[in-house]
């Protein structure tokens, strides 16, 4: 009884609880204050306490705030297929690996494309699919993004055809995204003045064209800051967006992947300081970053085929991704989820142990290759 009505006492006057003899309830010392208790706990709060003590509980139940938010924020689908209905896509690199399975699915979705890449035999093959899948209107224009003045001809192109431009998918990419420590090497020097390869031979009609400097890097990072450039009054006028399929090497760099990250890196500067130039002056046209792993079918899965040990994920999971992360408006798109833990633990680890580098990576077969 004693107990009961002052620690109510107490609790009421915010003092510490004594007993007749001067120590405090349960035989704490004097001065030792007893924190009253915030109106009625529930039940489970009660029991959470009990077992793990007050502030164990209360960082559990901070850390599950915390995790609620997250996934609010970061898995918030509002996408709508209808809205891809009728749209108007200039997509690049549309020939092969992504870019075809981004293809098929606009054209299952009614878009209304241009489809463009190195390769006219391949192109044509994937309109033909289009077609079949229900795309309304397909058009496209064979161009090799090494030159200067390919990327100007594409987009008129298509504004010709389209009469403007929703959206404005980058997928293009000129060199194998990985290789082994020598072909590293030589592709570094590549950035600057890159050898023949099968892609630089002329196709059948054309005049030959010697190896330009820079081709590489042209194809991988100018060639996108100029298409963008030119689509983007007509996207501005129609409050449209431009999608960006990037990399995880361009987020979390790896070993004999240096030009290609370099090129990766690259593009997430430039495109988000576009962002916040766009926010600034109230331009309303959405950028979405595409962070993607390895894919299967994609010609980085062959190039770095008993290197490395990290599973491809599948294409046309990947380009599903990619469609509603543009039409969502979303900033940035990962795929496969992993990517996105993956790009926070570079923020923690940003020089990570040569032995973590070495769980993803078959050092011996790279360096016998």
């Amino acid at each position: 009884m004693w107990a009961r009505s002052h620690v109510t006492r107490a609790n009421r006057e915010g003092g510490a609880v004594r007993d007749p003899a001067g120590r405090g309830l349960g035989g704490r010392p004097e001065g030792v204050r007893v924190v009253p208790r915030l109106g009625p706990q529930p039940l489970w709060w009660g029991k959470l306490e009990s077992r793990v003590g007050p502030q164990r509980a209360m960082k559990v139940l901070l850390l599950t705030a915390l995790g609620a938010l997250f996934f609010t924020y970061y898995w918030d689908d509002n996408f709508d297929p209808a809205s891809l209905q009728g749209a108007r896509v200039l997509l690049t690199g549309a020939s092969a690996g992504v870019g075809e399975e981004l293809a098929y699915h606009y054209a299952r979705l009614g878009s209304h494309l241009v489809l463009t890449a190195y390769t006219e035999a391949l192109l044509q093959k994937v309109v033909g699919n289009c077609r079949k899948l229900g795309a309304p209107k397909v058009f496209y224009i064979a161009a090799d993004m090494a030159s200067p003045e390919a990327p100007e001809h594409v987009v008129q192109f298509a504004l010709d055809k389209l009469g403007g431009l929703d959206y404005l998918v980058l997928n293009h990419v000129g060199g194998a995204p990985a290789g082994t420590r020598g072909r590293s090497a030589q592709a570094t020097r590549g950035l600057l003045q890159a050898p023949p390869s099968s892609e630089s031979r002329p196709r059948p009609g054309l005049p030959l064209r010697p190896v330009t400097r820079g081709r590489r890097l042209q194809v991988n990072l100018l060639s996108y800051v100029q298409l963008t450039s030119r689509a983007l009054p007509s996207l501005t006028d129609s409050k449209g967006s431009l999608v960006v399929v990037s990399s995880l090497l361009g987020r979390v760099p790896t070993s004999f992947s240096a030009p290609y990250s370099a090129a990766k890196f690259a593009l997430d500067g430039f495109f988000g300081s576009l962002r916040r130039e766009l926010d600034v002056q109230d331009v309303d046209v959405a950028i979405t970053m595409c962070v993607l792993g390895l894919r299967d079918r994609a010609p980085a899965a062959e190039g770095v085929r008993g290197v490395t040990r990290a599973e491809a994920a599948p294409g046309p999971r990947a380009a599903l991704a990619v469609i509603r992360g543009g039409a969502t408006r979303a900033s940035g798109v990962f795929f496969p989820r992993r990517c996105r833990l993956l790009c926070l633990l570079r923020r923690w680890l940003p020089r990570p142990r040569a032995w973590f580098i070495r769980q993803d990576l078959n050092v011996s077969a790279a360096a016998a290759a």
